[in-house]
């Protein structure tokens, strides 16, 4: 069992990341991930993370270790960027190896709706009038309910 957490500014290559879990484990049959980018619109130009330094990747282990247990994974990883993004950069990745497809799918679900809503991240985004802080939203967090509705409560 590996789980890779890590918060950085720099960019990553989600290809690389997706590459690296393959192949690891003859026993996994399943490779999932999910790779979250800037998405345009609306006139974003770009978006502005921060995080509570040490906070925010215990976090991040906390829930990666959770889905590692749950779901008997071989591996879990969670990339999250923090600093100016502009449109197109990715910002997070979560993958997750395991012998079956549901249990690797599953697991990467849980981990980015969970994140979104258990990992101390303010966002702020830029656009033509100017800049403003993000609100958290309703639908994140009724994604984040489905998944700790189903299961015991996380550990501390």
């Amino acid at each position: 069992m590996s789980v890779t957490v890590r918060v950085q500014t720099a960019r990553f290559d989600a290809g690389a990341l997706l590459n690296a879990l393959s192949g690891r484990d003859s026993d996994c049959g399943a490779v999932a991930s999910f790779s979250g980018q800037v998405r345009g619109g609306h006139g974003l130009l770009a978006l502005e993370l921060e995080h509570y330094p040490g906070v925010t990747e215990t976090a991040l282990e906390r829930i990666a270790r959770h889905a590692v247990g749950r779901w008997d994974l071989r591996q879990a990883t969670i990339i999250h960027r923090t600093g100016r993004m502009e449109i197109g950069e990715e910002i997070v990745f979560v993958g997750a190896t395991a012998p079956h497809r549901r249990a690797a799918l599953d697991a990467v679900s849980f981990m980015i709706d969970v994140l979104k809503t258990q990992a101390p991240f303010w966002k702020k985004e830029y656009d033509e009038q100017g800049e403003r802080w993000v609100e958290a939203r309703a639908s994140d967090d009724e994604a984040a309910a489905r998944w700790l509705t189903q299961t015991e409560d996380m550990p501390a």
